[in-house]
């Protein structure tokens, strides 16, 4: 069960969540963690042999307690070559560290991804009438890899910088605990600092997100309504709420790039006045004897090795809130409720014929404002049945009921007689055929989109589902045939041929039975009647449902029904309606005397 409110959900322990996304590839981390850890200790011994060398050289030069003997260039030159083959072996083991982290990484967003797609296919319908398109995007695409990046520069510095402390604080009182003890005073101070900012952080890291999500949602509202911003110059407008929105963008995104990039300077700060500390305390050592002059070199180099991994990790704790802040947002997302589960035991059709039944049905949007409320309708196999009405009055959300894009609040909708709300979606839906006013063809060849519906489908199905929808001539006429290209803009092709192109999609379909909201108010008459023409020789066998369509659909029609406000107040064939002289009458009276024989009755 989804959590009732997903935006708390997510913001509870993203880290958290973000770990539990590596158990599967626990192996992998594993092996890192053990190549970092070889890795740190072999570099962890080389400024131990720099202060052996150190000592060698000035005992050699200075003497110890006598007469200078000089230096011996044969064990300097086998602890030079010792250091060598240990630094290489490090940055060997090293490597493998950071190529395991990364793999890790790649793998986690891989499956992040798919987590994703997947959530967005089982959203309700619900969830994209009430959030923005561009918003929904940003989480599914900006947010993912934003958190790639933060990962993949982070969690191999994280991992390197936390063994290296524990192998530099292990070093460092191997050579003087009192030493050691005086560096360790800086680390409370570096983590209450850095905790501190890092807290201050994360807040306007999700500022930045959320407002870079708002402007994704608009530069795509934009674009995909850039020639009607042009029609009714609103270009300025348009660029108006751009630049609030970028203003916005860059105003969070200043702060939350402050506070985490204040961490760094902090921590050298701190981490300085340590090392004025270790070298003030160490001189005096050497003064009483206690330490040699190798032995505070090396612990020098260690209390460097030491700071640096503070810094390293106070400073990835500062860019962890960007990452962090995006995983929100995308968790987000996977927690949002989900549509109804598909049954356990689903109801299934040996063979469809289309007869379509409405007992009692009732649906609400919002729990607080009616629309449909106790429709009934019957609908016998092969029938046309046009659903007429003003705007609001049902017409959509009544096919949007058959496909179960949204479940009933009560009653039932039967295909056959089988309840659809106890058969899977998929076996449901593939006996519809939908083809709606707006138009949908993706990036592909004119036969690859027809043959959307059916994979696999021959060149000459194809071929014969556009002669069937009279789409084969204009066709035939473009350069490519049915091998263009269609991408965004498509010039090439008109609104009317696009329409023709999803007609014939749905038909090669071969549904039991066909949904065309409105399908036909993007063409010329001629296209339409060339659509009903076909549609006479089709829907012999095929239910059809006719939404809102011009007067030469409806006249047509087996069952004209009439809605208003969700309710059906008439219903019979044109002439019948006409006779009883009530609503439909009045439409038909009005499309009658209107200037345009265009007008659409509903």
């Amino acid at each position: 069960m989804a959590p009732d409110n997903p935006e708390e959900h997510a913001t509870d322990r993203p880290v958290r969540r973000l770990a539990g996304l590596m158990r599967p590839h626990r192996l992998s981390v594993i092996l890192a963690l053990a190549a970092g850890v070889v890795g740190s200790f072999l570099n962890g011994f080389g400024p131990l042999l720099l202060g052996r060398v150190t000592d060698l050289i000035a005992d050699g030069v200075l003497g110890k307690g006598g007469p200078a003997p000089g230096i011996d260039f044969g064990s300097l030159g086998r602890l030079l070559l010792i250091l060598l083959v240990l630094y290489l072996a490090a940055s060997a083991f090293m490597l493998i560290q950071n190529w395991r982290v990364a793999s890790v990484v790649r793998l986690i967003i891989h499956d992040l991804r798919h987590r994703t797609q997947e959530k967005l296919a089982r959203l309700p319908l619900r969830h994209f009438d009430r959030q923005p398109a561009g918003e929904t995007l940003s989480r599914a695409t900006d947010d993912v890899d934003n958190l790639q990046q933060t990962l993949q520069q982070t969690l191999t510095d994280l991992i390197s910088s936390i063994l290296s402390l524990v192998v530099m604080l292990t070093l460092m009182l191997s050579i003087s605990p009192s030493l050691a003890g005086v560096m360790l005073l800086s680390v409370p101070v570096s983590g209450l600092l850095s905790a501190w900012i890092a807290k201050r952080a994360q807040p306007r890291y999700a500022a930045q997100w959320d407002a870079s999500g708002k402007l994704t949602g608009h530069v795509e509202e934009m674009y995909a309504g850039h020639a009607l911003v042009k029609a009714f110059d609103r270009r300025a407008e348009a660029e108006q709420r751009f630049d609030e929105r970028n203003e916005a963008v860059y105003r969070a995104g200043a702060g939350a790039q402050f506070s985490s990039g204040a961490i760094e300077p902090v921590m050298m700060f701190v981490a300085n006045l340590g090392y004025v500390a270790v070298a003030v305390f160490g001189a005096w050592k050497i003064v009483d004897g206690a330490l040699t002059l190798g032995e505070l070199q090396a612990f020098i180099l260690y209390a460097r090795g030491f700071s640096q991994p503070i810094v390293e990790i106070a400073s990835v704790a500062g860019r962890l809130q960007s990452g962090v802040a995006s995983a929100k947002r995308v968790f987000t997302l996977l927690d949002t409720p989900e549509q109804d589960p598909e049954p356990r035991r689903p109801l299934t059709l040996e063979r469809a014929e289309g007869r379509v039944e409405f007992q009692d049905v009732s649906f609400r949007y919002s729990p607080d404002v009616p629309l449909i409320e106790g429709m009934s309708l019957s609908v016998e196999p092969g029938s046309t049945v046009a659903i007429v009405g003003q705007s609001g009055a049902g017409k959509t959300t009544v096919a949007n009921l058959l496909m179960r894009f949204y479940e009933i609040d009560s009653g039932r909708i039967l295909l056959d007689g089988t309840d659809t709300a106890g058969m899977n979606r998929d076996d449901l839906r593939s006996r519809f055929g939908l083809v709606l006013q707006d138009t949908w063809l993706f990036n592909g060849t004119i036969a690859e989109n027809i043959a959307y519906g059916v994979p696999g489908a021959s060149r000459e199905e194809v071929v014969e589902a556009a002669r069937a929808t009279c789409a084969d001539r204009f066709i035939r006429t473009l350069p490519q045939g049915y091998d263009t290209v269609l991408d965004d803009e498509s010039g090439s092709v008109s609104a009317g041929e696009k329409q023709l192109i999803t007609v014939a999609r749905a038909f090669l379909a071969r549904p039991s039975v066909l949904i065309l909201d409105e399908a036909t108010s993007s063409v010329d008459t001629r296209t339409e009647l060339l659509i009903q023409r076909a549609m006479n020789t089709l829907r012999g066998d095929r239910t059809s449902f006719v939404i809102a369509h011009r007067l030469s659909t409806i006249r047509d029609a087996d069952l004209i029904v009439v809605m208003d406000s969700g309710r059906i107040i008439e219903q019979g064939t044109h002439d019948q309606l006409i006779a009883a002289d009530g609503a439909y009458a009045r439409l038909y009276a009005a499309r009658v005397n209107a200037p345009s024989a265009d007008v659409a009755v509903g």
